[in-house]
């Protein structure tokens, strides 16, 4: 008898089938996946471009202004443009500058905005050219004047109160091209030359938007093929970026071939792409082999991140958590079989001057040898690690005897005498050591690490540069400074006992008050009054210096705001520099007191501008651009370079106290101060005399030309209270009425 029945696929036709249908729904789950990052990466690759383009037309916006004020900013041109001196006004303030700097318009105004000069691509030109722009520009000079006049309303000199005013904008000129154009007003550099409000001329600079820009940005930024057209004449290759003025309107387009990795690769790859597509049919094959090594490549990365849970990057020394971890186990080793352990808390000498002198990068490399050269000190069964900073870690599992750990200590010292190699330079640090010793089972590690750091502050209290074994709760210098570091912590968190005072600075022929210095006091509640030089280093070295910085800062311009003080500087620490958004936060202070750019001053060190740092140029560029000045501090006390002082930008040099102390005293000094003044006066600079304590020294300050004096025979620092009074009363009041103060 015959049966008849259906019989299920074997299953192994299913399992094929089932691998087939899930290797056709990879293929396309990742084909579209593909596609679709490849449009992420290519969409993103552009935008990248369009923001290179852009930041390349807003750089350019920043140097223009830049640029006219190397000559706006004379006493010669203000006296020139006065005289009408044709000659000097074109070798040196419109014809010059157009060649040089490549402006493609410069026009002069004269004080009833009548032109003076036009020149067109470095040759002169006539009134026709600029009554053909004279339209498009006229409300930029309005705008300028507008706020010329606000600022400088009832004051016999405008010059400071205009001081980095400016307009600018995207417009289309007469000839219908469009054009970044900028006023600035054209002012003295320093006091010997007075301007009434009114009276300024005003220097017009135009730079056509045209294929030279986008040749330029292209350059610079890497955009090939960018060009600048007026109209958008893209096509299926080219895009295009509008360029707006300041109302949103679009004056152009620059437009270029994009660069598309993604859509470039797969086009490379699409043969073998295809390929593959053919041959999907061995995925099947190779899932298990592939399974396999995926589970491989997962163990690695599960291995590396736990090796970066418990190392330091940097270094690949264990770090903190695994240093704890090694120390319980020290410590659990030592109470199971009674040896006697050591841990040794290491310091690096002079760290931060290496940080401060040869930047980040340097530090970075000598952190690095430091843990090589610890590792070539100590046994392999020790653990030697970083606990952040320069600051490392050694535990001596087996310590025979006290000696014995000394003798690690003194062996780790004497090889940090020796010198480093840090990038060409011959770096010397030295290294100081806190020891402690322990065959107690009832130690804990955090009484061990307190005890070692304990004998670390006591070591560096000694000068450094050595070891020192703990020898029971000692170290009143050591506590005092700690506890120090705590009231400072505290008065900062809880802004109490903290306060500022002023020392006036006055211009050197008016007697008027220029400004004030804000200098902080540290009112402790058990130790009195506490100057700067008690407490400065140590917040530096702690880390509060930030904290301080922007709580003086803050408080500064608090003060400035609410009375009619010109301007108020502010002393900044190099370590405050190493923050990328320093600038940023000052900006954040002006915005949050309300006072203007142009009434702060920062003042800085020449160590800062011995770092060379491409940051701390820009911080300082992003500092002038708003209107804040920087002063370079105890000038001629360090290594003073021009090139630093012309690269870096510096609106005034301070004159070292110690050299004003020995004018009229030593020729070779009154021959440095003399030279100081006359190098702030060709680089536009102004020149602050400090210490000045003898009518003696403000006589010869003032012969040389000096433009401002500090210093007790003027007055002491007085307290906001003293300072607002004598300001309410009149700025003319005499230098023996403020001393008394």
């Amino acid at each position: 008898m015959a049966h008849s029945s259906t019989h299920p696929a074997p299953l192994s036709r299913q399992v094929t089938y089932l691998a087939f249908l899930l290797a056709a729904v990879v293929i396309v789950v990742l084909g579209s996946f593909g596609w679709w990052a490849a449009s992420r990466i290519d969409d993103r690759a552009i935008a990248r471009e369009s923001r290179s383009v852009q930041t390349g037309l807003a750089d350019l916006a920043k140097r223009m202004p830049v640029e006219q004020d190397t000559s706006a900013i004379w006493d010669d041109s203000v006296v020139n443009l006065r005289a009408n001196n044709d000659a000097w006004l074109a070798e040196n303030l419109v014809e010059w500058m157009s060649e040089y700097f490549g402006h493609s318009r410069i026009y002069i105004l004269d004080p009833q905005d009548q032109l003076v000069r036009a020149v067109a691509d470095g040759e002169r030109v006539g009134g026709s050219v600029y009554e053909a722009d004279k339209a498009a520009i006229a409300p930029l000079v309005q705008s300028l004047r507008r706020q010329m006049a606000d600022a400088s309303a009832g004051l016999d000199d405008s010059t400071a109160a205009i001081t980095g005013l400016g307009t600018q904008d995207l417009i289309v000129l007469g000839n219908g091209q469009p054009a970044l154009v900028s006023v600035r007003p054209v002012i003295p550099g320093s006091d010997a030359v007075q301007q009434a409000p009114g009276t300024e001329f005003l220097h017009i600079s135009a730079r056509f938007l045209d294929q030279s820009v986008a040749d330029e940005i292209a350059r610079k930024y890497e955009v090939p093929g960018l060009a600048f057209e007026r109209s958008a004449q893209t096509t299926d290759e080219r895009i295009a970026s509008p360029v707006l003025d300041t109302e949103g309107r679009i004056v152009g387009f620059f437009t270029w071939i994009p660069d598309e990795p993604a859509f470039a690769l797969i086009k490379e790859t699409a043969p073998a792409v295809i390929g593959g597509v053919i041959l999907a049919a061995l995925a099947i094959a190779m899932l298990l082999r592939r399974l396999r090594r995926t589970s491989t490549m997962l163990e690695h990365s599960k291995a590396e991140a736990s090796f970066l849970a418990f190392h330091d990057p940097m270094t690949g020394i264990p770090n903190r958590s695994l240093f704890e971890d090694r120390l319980d186990q020290a410590l659990a080793n030592m109470r199971r079989n009674g040896s006697r352990i050591a841990l040794h808390y290491l310091d690096l000498d002079r760290f931060k001057h290496v940080n401060d002198t040869l930047g980040h990068p340097a530090g970075d490399e000598l952190i690095r040898q430091a843990a090589k050269r610890l590792l070539d000190q100590v046994d392999e069964v020790d653990t030697v690690a970083r606990l952040g900073g320069d600051e490392f870690a050694v535990i001596q599992f087996v310590a025979i005897d006290t000696a014995a750990a000394l003798a690690l200590s003194q062996k780790i010292v004497d090889a940090f005498k020796l010198p480093f190699d840090i990038h060409g330079h011959e770096v010397r640090v030295g290294a100081t050591i806190g020891v402690v010793v322990t065959t107690d089972g009832e130690a804990r590690a955090e009484d061990l690490m307190r005890q070692a750091d304990i004998a670390l502050y006591d070591a560096k209290e000694h000068g450094g540069g050595r070891h020192q074994l703990f020898a029971g709760e000692l170290g009143d210098a050591v506590r005092e400074r700690r506890s120090l570091e705590l009231d400072l912590r505290a008065a900062l968190e809880e802004d109490r006992d903290l306060e500022l005072v002023y020392q006036p600075i006055y211009h050197t022929r008016s007697g008027n008050i220029a400004g004030a210095e804000a200098l902080v006091r540290w009112r402790h509640p058990v130790r009195g009054y506490m100057s700067p030089a008690t407490f400065i280093g140590l917040a530096e070295e702690r880390g509060l210096i930030d904290q301080l910085g922007m709580w003086v800062m803050r408080k500064a311009c608090l003060f400035a705001a609410a009375n009619d003080i010109p301007w108020v500087a502010v002393n900044v620490s190099p370590v405050q520099f190493r923050d990328e958004w320093f600038a940023n936060r000052v900006f954040d202070v002006l915005s949050e007191t309300g006072l203007p750019a142009k009434r702060l001053e920062i003042e800085i060190t020449e160590g800062l501008l011995l770092q060379n740092s491409p940051m701390i140029q820009a911080t300082l560029m992003q500092l002038r651009s708003r209107g804040i000045r920087v002063a370079l501090d105890d000038f001629g006390t360090g290594y003073s370079s021009i090139s630093y002082l012309r690269s870096h930008g510096v609106d005034k040099l301070k004159i070292d106290q110690s050299f004003t102390a020995q004018l009229g005293l030593d020729l070779e000094i009154d021959s440095i101060v003399r030279s100081i003044i006359d190098l702030g006066r060709a680089m536009h600079m102004a020149v602050t005399a400090e210490g000045v304590e003898t009518e003696e020294q403000r006589q010869l300050l003032k012969a040389m030309g000096c433009n401002q004096l500090q210093g007790f025979l003027l007055s002491r620092p007085l307290t906001p209270e003293r300072i607002t009074e004598i300001l309410d009363a009149g700025n003319a009041a005499t230098v023996h009425s403020q001393a008394a103060g």
